[in-house]
């Protein structure tokens, strides 16, 4: 209660401004109402990695890559295509430490997880090499999982899987390409005692990354995994 009446004060105080336009924010988010509806949301994608459907097509549906080969996830839920305002509104947080946009993508996340997914046991926010680390100062993936920790009650994972080789940039690479430069990429360091996890990232390519993560969980004995993603390519 006292959490609420602090986030009301500080909403009169200080109330939100949008991200994109400067203009005022709707209800809680760092976004006015025109800037929200024009965010590109990913209506008809593929249920296992988020793919987007070129048309429409009877929903849940599997894209033919995951068909041919599946990747080790279970499901992903990622609900803007990177596209537009979203490469902005991440890249902002990512490579100019804008922290404010961690709470906004959050929310966003956050509220197509709220409609649409079952909840897991805990998340684990995507690893970086400790090199990429230090590099940046910080890891996106942490400050958005933060959010989404709170929001959901939920334990936050920093420590069982650490990012184990420092892979190149996965920018640019063909999708043959990134598994094979993902090979090895992670180590579990620590037991975990979860059943179900979500990853959480900024954006998803070809998957290639969240694969490798998942398929580390599942030699472990996690039974499910599921991917959350701002947004996806």
């Amino acid at each position: 209660m006292v959490n609420n009446w602090l986030k009301i004060i500080q909403r009169k105080l200080v109330p939100p401004r949008c991200a994109l336009c400067g203009d005022t924010g709707f209800a809680d988010f760092d976004l006015c109402a025109g800037c929200l509806d024009d965010l590109p949301r990913n209506l008809r994608c593929c249920y296992r990695c988020g793919e987007p459907f070129e048309s429409e097509i009877a929903l849940p549906s599997l894209c033919g890559r995951c068909l041919k080969r599946s990747p080790q996830f279970d499901e992903t839920y990622a609900p803007y295509l990177y596209r537009y305002q979203m490469p902005y509104l991440i890249g902002q947080l990512k490579f100019g430490r804008d922290y404010k946009n961690a709470r906004l993508l959050a929310l966003l996340l956050g509220e197509h997880i709220a409609a649409d997914a079952e909840l897991p046991e805990l998340l684990l926010p995507m690893p970086l090499h400790p090199h990429r680390y230090r590099e940046r100062g910080f890891n996106q993936s942490i400050e958005i999982a933060r959010h989404l920790a709170r929001r959901f009650e939920l334990p936050l994972d920093l420590y069982s899987v650490v990012r184990s080789r420092d892979t190149l940039h996965q920018t640019g690479l063909p999708a043959k390409q990134r598994r094979k430069n993902m090979r090895g990429a992670f180590r579990l360091q620590k037991s975990l005692k979860a059943d179900h996890v979500a990853i959480v990232d900024d954006v998803m390519t070809t998957g290639a990354t969240a694969s490798a993560l998942a398929g580390v969980l599942k030699q472990a004995g996690v039974g499910r995994v599921d991917v959350w993603v701002c947004a996806r390519a």
